[in-house]
C-alpha cells in the first residue's frame, strides 16, 4: 500500500533482539549440538569470544569462526532440517509479543513487510516467510560443490552498512515511504535511511 503521496510503505525489522527478545545463533546451536558438544566446541574458540567481547576481534570474523566451528562440513539438508526443527520449537519462546503486534499493524496496512537480518538465512527465511513477511535479507552460508557447508560466508555477513546497502539494492531507485526497527549499532545504518527509525522500542498508538 502507498501513502498520501503515492510512496511505497516499507517496514524493515532487524531480528535478533528486535523481532526476538535476544541473540539466536546461540540457541540454534544448543539446540543442533547439544550442551555439552558445543561446550567441547567452544573451547578453541575462546580467544576469539574474548577478543570479541574486548572489541578487539570485528562481528565479522568472530562469527564466521564461530559458523566454521560448528557448521563446517555439514550437510546442506541436515541445516535445513535442524533450522525447521528450530523455527517449529526453538525460536516461538524467543519471540517479543510487541513486536509481532506492530508487525500485524503494518501487514492489516499492507505495507511491505521485510526481515533484515544478520543471522543466518536457513531459519530466519522459513521463519519470516511463516509470519507473514514478503522479503527476507539475510546472512547466506557458503556451499561447497558437494553440497556441504564450508562455515563461510557467501558474500559478506549481513551486519551494519551491509544491512543498508542490500536494502537499498531490493527497494531499488523508486520512492518509498521506510520504517525500520533496530535495537543494535548493526541496524544503525539502516535506521539512518529510515522516515521512521525505532531504537529498542516499539510505537504503541498504532497498534490499538
Amino acid at each position: 500500500m502507498s501513502d498520501a503521496q503515492g510512496k511505497a510503505v516499507v517496514a524493515a525489522f532487524d531480528f535478533d533482539g528486535t523481532l526476538t527478545r535476544r541473540d539466536t545463533l546461540g540457541p540454534f546451536l544448543l539446540q543442533l549440538a547439544g550442551p555439552g558438544r558445543v561446550a567441547l566446541r567452544a573451547i578453541p574458540l575462546l580467544p576469539t569470544l574474548i577478543g570479541y567481547a574486548l572489541g578487539r576481534v570485528p562481528n565479522d570474523t568472530a562469527k564466521e569462526r564461530v559458523l566454521a566451528r560448528f557448521l563446517g562440513g555439514m550437510p546442506a539438508d541436515g541445516l535445513r532440517a535442524a533450522a525447521g526443527l528450530f523455527v517449529r520449537s526453538g525460536l516461538p519462546r524467543l519471540l517479543r509479543p510487541a513486536a509481532l503486534v506492530r508487525l500485524a499493524w503494518h501487514r492489516r496496512q499492507g505495507h511491505r513487510c521485510i526481515v533484515v537480518s544478520a543471522s543466518i538465512e536457513d531459519y530466519v527465511a522459513p521463519w519470516a516467510r511463516s509470519a507473514g513477511f514478503d522479503d527476507v535479507i539475510a546472512t547466506r552460508l557458503q556451499r561447497d560443490g558437494m553440497g556441504r557447508l564450508t562455515g563461510r560466508y557467501e558474500g559478506v555477513n549481513c551486519y551494519g552498512a551491509e544491512k543498508a546497502r542490500r536494502l537499498r539494492e531490493l527497494l531499488g531507485d523508486h520512492g518509498y515511504e521506510l520504517y525500520a526497527y533496530g535495537d543494535s549499532r548493526g541496524d544503525r545504518e539502516m535506521l539512518a535511511m529510515a522516515d521512521h527509525a525505532y531504537y529498542r522500542t516499539m510505537p504503541q498508538d498504532e497498534n490499538r
